[in-house]
C-alpha cells in the first residue's frame, strides 16, 4: 500500500492491514470479544469507534509485542563527513522522528520530536551546520518547511502555513553567496473561496533558509505534478519532471535567473507521437548532459543520458530487463548507484560514470535493497536492506574497499525468532483474459498442516507494487497461527511494464477486480489453502478493491477491511484536494464526461452496497487530503442500512493512514477482534 512509514518501525508495512495479521494470536479468540470478558482498552480521545466491541486487555497483552518492531530509514548524507540523517521511532515515542547518526552502530542523536512525524530532511549542502525538514499537521499533508539549527535544535519555519511546500534542490556553488533552497509551493483548497479550486499552479521560490523573508519568486508552473528536480552544477538551470499520469511525464528546464521554462523531453519533434515517462536524475558535472530515467524505448524504465546540445540520447541500462529507479550520483559524476526492481525485489547496481559501464557489486546482506544514495564526495553508498527476517536496516557500502558495514540494528521484540521465518515466493495465476497475474506469497511454518485460511492484502496506488520484504505484524499471523498472506499485483501495478500499467485505466477499472476473482479460483485449487476462509483487505485504492470485491464476491469471502478507500469515484474526484484531481482523472476517468460518470456511478461500491453481505470494517483519517473521510462515511451508512455488520474507526488526528502508534495500536487490536469474528469463528 501507499502509506506513511509505520509508527512502530520503518518498513513497508503499515498499521492498517497488518493488524489483521495478528488476529490469530488469540488461540481462544475465535469469536467476537464479549463486553463482560474482563478489563478492556478504551479508544483514546482522538478515535471515534462505532460498532467495535470492547477490546479486552487480555487480547492486548497477547499481541502487543508485535507492535514494537522498529527499523530505520535513510534520509540524507552530510555534505563532507561520513554522517547521516535517519528516520526512526524511539520506544517511548508515538511517531517517527529525525536523528543524526555519525558512525556505524553509533548512538542516534535526536533532532526533532512532537506529535507529527518527520521523515524528510536535507543538510545544508556546504558545511552541514543546519538542516531543512518538512512537517505536516494531523496527517493533512500540507507540509511546511523548517530550518533546524543542529547545535541548538531551534526550529524556524521558512514557508507559510497555508501552502504545501517541498524541497526542490540547492544552489550551492556561487562564491560569496550562501546556499539557497529551491522550494515548490502548491495552494490547498481550504484557502480557496468555496473550499475548492478550478485550477492549480505550482510556484517555485528561491529561499535562503537563514533569511526566508527575502525569498524570490522564480516561476509559476501549471498544475500540481512537478517533481524529481535536478539542479545544474553551475546553479543556472533546474531540470524538473512534469507528471501528467503514471504513463506520461515530461522533463522541463527552468532558467533560474529569468524563470523562463521550456520542455526538453519529449522533444518538439516527438510531439503527438511519443507518450512515455521521463524523469530527471542528475546533470553531468560539466553541464553537457542530463541523466534521466524513461520507458520511451520499451516496456521498462531505463537510465539514459541526453546530450543537451544535440539531443542525442544514450541508453545505459538497456541490458537490465526491469525498471530501474533511484539513480544517485557522486558530485564528480564518477559513481552511479541505482536499483533494479527484479520481480518485486530491489537489487543494487553500480556504474562507472566515466565509461557508463556496469561495475561488479560486492557481496551484500541478504534482502531487498532500497534507498540507494551515494555520498556526494566519499565514495560511500547508503543502502536500506529489508527481508522477511527483519525491519529495514541501514548499511553503507565503501566502494574504495568493496566492504559493507551495518550502521543500524533494527529492534525485534524479545521472543520473536525472525531468523526462523520462511522465505516468501512469487506465485502466478491466469486471469479472465489469460494474462498472468503475480503476487507475493507468505506461508506459515511446515508444522501447520491442512488447508490454511488466507488474507488477500491489496496494495494502493494503483500505481504501486507489493514487494518481498518484512511482514511486520503479519509475521506473527503467519508464523505463529499458520495463516497464509497473498499480496497480489493486479493489472495497473508498476514493475511489470508500461502496457500492464494501463490495463485498469478508465472503463477497464473492474478488470483488476476480475484478477482477484481469478485469484480466488486459484486458491480453491491449492491443497494447502482454504477457499472457505478468505479475508480481503486493502488501503487507499486497495480499499476500493476490497469494497469492490465485497460487492462481486460476497459468497466467496468471509469479510473485508477497507482502509482509507474510495467508495465512489465521482464523489472522490469531486472532493479530493484540487492539486491531485487532474492527475487522478487520467487514471480513473474524467467524471465530467457523461459516459464516464455513468460508468463510475454504476461500479461504485456505495451504489451497490446491497450486495455487500459479509462483515465490513472501515478505517479512516479525518484529515485525509487524498481520499476524504466522506468516502468512508457514505459506505458505512449504506451498508449498515442494509443490515450488514459494519465496524468503523475514525481518527480525528490522522490522514491517509495511521502514523501515530497509539492510534495504530488500537486499530490493530480492533482488527484482531474483527478477523477473529470473521475468519476464525
Amino acid at each position: 500500500m501507499t502509506f506513511p512509514p509505520h509508527p512502530s518501525g520503518i518498513n513497508r508495512r503499515t498499521a492498517l492491514v497488518s493488524s489483521a495479521a495478528v488476529v490469530a494470536s488469540l488461540a481462544g479468540c475465535a469469536s467476537t470479544p464479549r463486553a463482560d470478558a474482563g478489563p478492556t482498552l478504551a479508544p483514546n480521545a482522538n478515535l471515534v469507534a462505532q460498532g467495535i466491541p470492547p477490546i479486552p486487555t487480555s487480547l492486548v497483552q497477547r499481541v502487543e509485542r508485535y507492535t514494537q518492531f522498529r527499523g530505520h530509514a535513510f534520509v540524507d548524507w552530510h555534505p563532507s563527513r561520513g554522517e547521516m540523517l535517519v528516520a526512526h521511532r524511539l520506544p517511548t515515542a508515538d511517531t517517527v522522528q529525525l536523528f543524526r547518526l555519525a558512525a556505524p552502530a553509533g548512538p542516534l542523536e535526536p533532532l526533532t520530536s512532537g506529535a507529527d512525524p518527520v521523515s524528510n530532511a536535507s543538510y545544508e549542502p556546504r558545511s552541514g551546520h543546519y538542516a531543512v525538514f518538512a512537517r505536516a499537521t494531523g496527517g493533512n499533508e500540507v507540509y511546511r518547511l523548517y530550518r533546524l539549527d543542529l547545535a541548538t535544535r531551534t526550529e524556524t519555519p521558512i514557508t507559510p502555513v497555508e501552502e504545501r511546500s517541498a524541497m526542490m534542490g540547492w544552489l550551492k556553488h556561487a562564491p560569496g553567496r550562501p546556499p539557497q533552497l529551491i522550494v515548490s509551493a502548491v495552494p490547498v483548497d481550504r484557502t480557496a473561496a468555496g473550499g475548492t479550486r478550478a485550477s492549480i499552479d505550482t510556484t517555485l521560490w528561491l529561499i535562503d533558509p537563514d533569511k526566508p523573508e527575502a525569498k524570490r519568486k522564480l516561476v509559476d508552473l501549471p498544475g500540481g505534478g512537478w517533481f524529481a528536480p535536478a539542479v545544474k552544477h553551475d546553479d543556472r538551470e533546474l531540470a524538473i519532471m512534469r507528471y501528467l499520469s503514471a504513463n506520461e511525464a515530461q522533463i522541463w528546464i527552468v532558467d533560474l535567473a529569468t524563470g523562463a521554462s521550456r520542455q526538453l523531453l519529449p522533444a518538439a519533434s516527438e510531439a503527438g507521437t511519443l507518450k512515455a515517462i521521463h524523469a530527471p536524475a542528475s546533470f553531468s558535472p560539466d553541464g553537457l548532459h542530463l541523466y534521466f530515467t524513461s520507458n520511451r524505448v520499451g516496456e521498462f524504465n531505463e537510465l539514459m543520458r541526453i546530450e543537451l546540445a544535440s539531443g542525442a540520447i544514450r541508453r545505459i541500462t538497456a541490458h537490465i530487463p526491469w525498471d530501474v529507479s533511484d539513480a544517485s550520483f557522486s558530485d564528480d559524476g564518477r559513481l552511479i548507484a541505482l536499483q533494479a526492481n527484479v520481480d518485486g525485489r530491489g537489487e543494487l547496481r553500480l556504474f562507472d560514470g566515466r565509461t557508463l559501464k556496469e561495475m561488479p557489486v560486492p557481496a551484500l546482506p541478504p534482502g531487498s535493497v532500497a534507498d540507494t544514495t551515494v555520498h556526494p564526495r566519499l565514495g560511500l553508498v547508503a543502502l536500506s536492506v529489508h527481508s522477511v527476517r527483519g525491519p529495514s536496516q541501514l548499511h553503507v557500502l565503501d566502494t574504495s574497499t568493496s566492504t559493507t558495514h551495518a550502521w543500524t540494528t533494527p529492534y525485534v521484540p524479545e521472543g520473536i525468532a525472525t531468523a526462523t521465518f520462511r522465505d516468501q515466493r512469487i506465485v502466478r495465476w491466469a486471469s479472465f483474459d489469460g494474462r498472468q497475474i503475480s503476487g507475493v506469497l507468505s506461508v506459515p511454518p511446515a508444522r501447520f498442516t491442512g488447508r490454511r485460511p488466507v488474507i488477500i492484502d491489496i496494495h494502493g496506488g494503483p500505481e504501486s507494487q507489493s514487494k518481498v520484504g518484512f511482514m511486520g505484524r503479519d509475521s506473527y499471523f503467519i508464523n505463529e497461527l499458520g495463516i497464509t498472506v497473498i499480496e497480489p499485483n493486479v493489472r495497473g501495478s508498476v514493475g511489470y511494464g508500461k502496457t500492464f500499467l494501463t490495463l485498469d485505466d478508465g472503463f477497464k477499472r473492474e478488470d483488476s477486480v476480475k484478477d482477484i476473482g481469478a485469484l480466488l479460483d486459484w486458491i480453491a485449487t491449492q491443497p494447502d489453502l482454504d477457499p472457505a476462509r478468505v479475508l480481503i483487505t486493502g488501503g487507499s485504492y486497495g480499499g476500493y478493491m476490497s469494497l469492490a470485491c465485497s460487492v462481486h464476491f460476497a459468497d466467496r469471502i468471509a469479510g473485508s477491511i477497507d482502509i482509507v478507500g474510495i467508495s465512489n469515484f465521482v464523489t472522490f474526484l469531486t472532493n479530493t484536494e484540487s492539486y491531485r484531481r487532474d492527475l487522478r482523472r487520467v487514471e480513473y476517468g474524467d467524471e465530467r464526461d457523461p459516459a464516464m460518470r455513468a460508468f463510475q456511478e454504476r461500479i461504485a461500491p456505495v451504489n451497490n452496497a446491497q450486495k455487500i453481505r459479509k462483515p465490513l470494517f472501515v478505517v479512516q483519517g479525518r484529515n485525509d487530503p487524498r481520499v476524504p473521510y466522506t468516502e468512508a462515511d457514505q459506505i458505512v451508512a449504506k451498508v449498515r442500512a442494509n443490515g450488514t455488520p459494519v465496524w468503523y474507526l475514525l481518527a480525528e488526528n490522522e490522514g491517509h493512514g495511521f502514523v501515530r502508534k497509539e492510534n495504530a495500536d488500537y486499530m490493530f487490536y480492533s482488527v484482531v477482534s474483527f478477523v477473529g469474528m470473521t475468519l476464525l469463528a
